[in-house]
């Protein structure tokens, strides 16, 4: 009989050494995707602390120097007070889960304004720009705004490996536009009730 691995006709005294190599090469396996994932997590955890650092800094040199004045944002609009901002990220494939978050969560039209007055909650879809500007995917997107007015463009070209830069971009966009106690990034696969959070 062949000795080879692979083989199914292997001695009887063979057969528990090579159950315990191939349980042993599962394990090995298992634990070097346990070191890959919590070596993610440490890079994550060390990212999101950068972030943490610049958003404070960020603020600091907002409000440094200024006294009472707020600082003006790109287009001259004062900076907006709020109590949190919220920030979904979404795809322009994502359409269906926009129009879910509508209809579960996120209030339309002037309920939406009335929030951001009344309870200082402002909520926007956050999303970038296709690769060639003016496309269907961003005319789809201008569009959508236009009906819901729930959309924060940020200048970034939309990609998947791009997460982390449109996240960054998210934060410092919102924070020269609104002084909240609170930023706040989600995904557009969460539903939430708003009025039960708050």
């Amino acid at each position: 009989p062949s000795s080879d691995h692979e083989s199914s006709v292997l001695p009887t005294r063979h057969n528990g050494v090579l159950k315990r190599k191939i349980i042993e090469g599962e394990s090995g396996d298992v634990m070097e995707e346990v070191t890959k994932t919590h070596q993610a997590i440490k890079s994550l955890d060390k990212a999101i602390s950068t972030l943490g650092m610049e958003l404070t800094a960020s603020k600091t040199s907002q409000t440094s120097g200024q006294g009472q004045h707020l600082k003006q944002h790109d287009s001259n609009l004062s900076i907006q007070r709020a109590f949190v901002v919220i920030g979904i990220n979404t795809a322009f494939s994502s359409k269906k889960r926009r129009d879910s978050i509508r209809e579960t969560w996120l209030p339309k039209g002037d309920k939406l304004k009335e929030l951001e007055k009344e309870k200082g909650i402002v909520v926007r879809f956050m999303i970038g720009h296709s690769t060639s500007l003016g496309s269907i995917l961003d005319k789809s997107i201008d569009e959508e705004d236009a009906e819901h007015h729930d959309f924060l463009r940020l200048d970034h070209i939309e990609g998947y490996h791009e997460l982390s830069t449109k996240t960054r971009l998210f934060f410092s966009t919102v924070t020269s536009m609104w002084d909240a106690e609170f930023y706040v990034k989600i995904d557009d696969d969460i539903h939430l009730n708003l009025g039960k959070s708050f």
